[in-house]
């Protein structure tokens, strides 16, 4: 900690136990009053109150927030220390390789090797190696786990030995969860405490990552953003990272989602006004009544998504959401009484009708006029409405050329441009949130029962962020039908959302070489640009969990899913996506039977462990 100029240190209470912590308050003797400072940079002020020591923090980088307040433009540099560092297994090893590096490089010196350790909390989970080479059967996640560990045995001992040898360094095993899932739903705690002299000091939970959407826990008022890697080293080592006091926009939502819309269709819309207004290095910070209805994983939906609207983050102050969602996902309850005094005691506490805070610049949209759609197909700032869906590819045509149908060799039917041969349920952005990923579940136990089946050829594949996520689909008895339309658990890992997709099946890849046909995928990632999801799919749909499901039944990109059947019954009428959606209702019900916090506390009591 740093020297205390201002005399900020105080003790905070809370159910019997005691914190040290920082009082902002206590920043406005050189500041000014700040009580109007956005959410978001009150906490990167409290971060240099607490590291004030003369030479990286002055008292006068903490007067920079009142100057702020004044021009409200991007100002003074800073040095941020975020309280932990978040890595996966691609962009992380190297940094674990320079840790054994300086190791040995100590001990060829005559030192002690062992000195050399992370000095802030560093958590890796190994997430983006898993592979769709088996999908649509029973064994397909244990297939593809065990193909992941052929291929990755040498980087994976390297990491068991990295979290045996260094101090402040875990990691979450293949086949567990996706980063930032586990990051949501286990690793963030929004108030973080660190042991100084026999003391407990409380901070705000901040994080860097070495992966850009870090950005989700920014729903659950995290601090946190994608960083290279040089940056995530540096703050592994206790060095600040140089940044200027960014602008800050303040985003407004107003009214309630309407029946049948989703958090992807929201964030989908957000995405396209983010990237309209231009919000290239700044802050998004979220306010306004439509909060007072808004769940924690739609806000982190919204959070994960910050590097497709191009802002540093997007974040979402601590409220009693906040403190619901800690509860559901099994935190104790000491650290949500902690998060609740602190955000109050330092105004990071947002309430139903207070005042916004100043911002440099805002926008605001009306919840109520959100509607299903998809984006694509290759930006994921190309919202389209559901019912354009199909004008929207035949752009796509016009643009690149459709190709022409081929035959599929062994089998009675051709591929043809539009067809959709990939529909994976997969990515953070989306299997976080229970809300869609068991709309997926009961839409496709209505599917059954009305008869449809998923065309040929399409690819299919569930992957998750969360072992929790398999819990509760099995618990609501939804996990059975989506396996009879071939969403088999693939792996819990990043999967099709970043091009793991796996070869397509031989004679549907040859047919699609063949007749340079444009087909299409459908997938719940994050991001949709042309080759990243594969090779041979020209173009890629942003879509929520539920319609994957739905396009993997109608099988093509030109089917209208708004007024066009996605297939017959057995005594031949027509099935329209209406007729299967399930209600809004239906959805919370089946949440609220089949959701505990039992579950979180189950799978991640054990996350060290593995898969079995």
């Amino acid at each position: 900690m740093g020297h205390d100029t201002l005399g900020a240190r105080r003790t905070l209470r809370v159910g019997g136990r005691e914190y040290d912590y920082y009082a902002l308050e206590a920043a406005e003797a050189a500041a000014g009053d700040l009580s109007r400072l956005p959410v978001s940079l009150r906490i990167l002020a409290e971060n240099l109150l607490r590291h004030e020591d003369g030479r990286t923090v002055t008292v006068d980088d903490i007067a920079s927030f009142g100057a702020w307040l004044k021009d409200r433009k991007a100002g003074a540099e800073i040095a941020f220390r975020p309280a932990r560092v978040l890595m996966q297994d691609f962009t992380g090893v190297p940094a674990v390789v320079d840790l054994a590096a300086m190791r040995h490089a100590m001990a060829e010196l005559g030192g002690d090797p062992q000195k050399i350790n992370p000095l802030n909390a560093v958590d890796l989970v190994i997430d983006h190696s898993v592979m769709v080479d088996s999908y649509g059967s029973a064994d397909a996640f244990n297939a593809n786990v065990g193909r992941e560990f052929e291929r990755n045995r040498e980087r994976y001992e390297f990491l068991r030995w990295g979290q045996s040898a260094f101090r402040n360094f875990r990691v979450v095993p293949p086949g567990t969860g996706i980063c930032h899932q586990v990051n949501l739903e286990y690793l963030a705690r929004t108030v973080w405490t660190e042991d100084e002299d026999g003391r407990t000091v409380a901070m705000p939970d901040t994080v860097v990552g070495t992966d850009s959407h870090t950005t989700m826990v920014n729903g659950l008022g995290v601090l946190g953003w994608g960083v290279g890697g040089i940056e995530a080293e540096a703050a592994m080592l206790g060095q600040p990272i140089s940044m200027l006091i960014p602008e800050v926009v303040g985003f407004e939502l107003t009214g309630r989602m309407p029946e049948g819309a989703t958090a992807t269709d929201l964030v989908l819309r957000v995405v396209e006004m983010l990237r309209a207004k231009g919000v290239v290095g700044k802050f998004v910070e979220f306010h306004g009544p439509g909060l007072d209805a808004l769940a924690l994983a739609d806000r982190a939906t919204i959070a994960n998504m910050a590097p497709e609207y191009g802002a540093t983050c997007g974040f979402f102050p601590v409220d009693g959401e906040t403190l619901n969602y800690l509860r559901f996902t099994g935190r104790e309850e000491e650290q949500v009484a902690l998060v609740e005094a602190y955000a109050k005691a330092q105004g990071l506490w947002r309430e139903a009708g207070m005042a916004a805070p100043v911002f440099s610049d805002t926008l605001s949209l009306d919840l109520s006029s959100v509607e299903p759609a998809l984006a694509g197909p290759k930006r994921p700032q190309d919202r389209v409405a559901l019912s354009g869906v199909p004008a929207s590819f035949e752009q796509a045509v016009a643009e690149i050329g459709g190709g022409s149908a081929q035959p599929v060799e062994g089998a009675d039917y051709a591929i043809e441009p539009g067809h959709v041969v990939i529909a994976a349920i997969t990515s953070c952005t989306n299997t976080s949130n229970p809300s869609v990923l068991v709309a997926a579940g009961l839409l496709a136990r209505n599917a059954l029962e009305r008869g449809l089946k998923v065309k040929p050829w399409v690819k299919t594949s569930l992957a998750p962020g969360s072992q929790v996520v398999t819990d509760y689909l099995e618990a609501a008895g939804l996990q059975e039908p989506l396996d009879a339309l071939g969403f088999n658990l693939v792996g819990y890992g990043c999967t099709t959302c970043i091009g793991n997709s796996g070869p397509l099946a031989a004679p549907i890849a040859e047919a699609v070489e063949a007749g340079d046909i444009t087909v299409g995928a459908v997938l719940s990632g994050n991001r949709n640009f042309e080759g990243r999801v594969h090779a041979q799919v020209k173009a890629n749909y942003l879509a929520s969990p539920p319609l994957v499901v739905a396009y993997a039944l109608a099988g093509s990109l030109t089917v209208d899913l708004a007024r066009d059947p996605l297939g017959e019954d057995g005594e031949g009428n027509p099935v329209y996506l209406r007729d299967i959606w399930p209600s809004d209702e239906q959805v919370r019900d089946t949440i609220r039977q089949a959701l505990s916090p039992d579950l979180f506390r189950e799978r991640y009591g054990n996350v060290s462990e593995g898969p079995a």
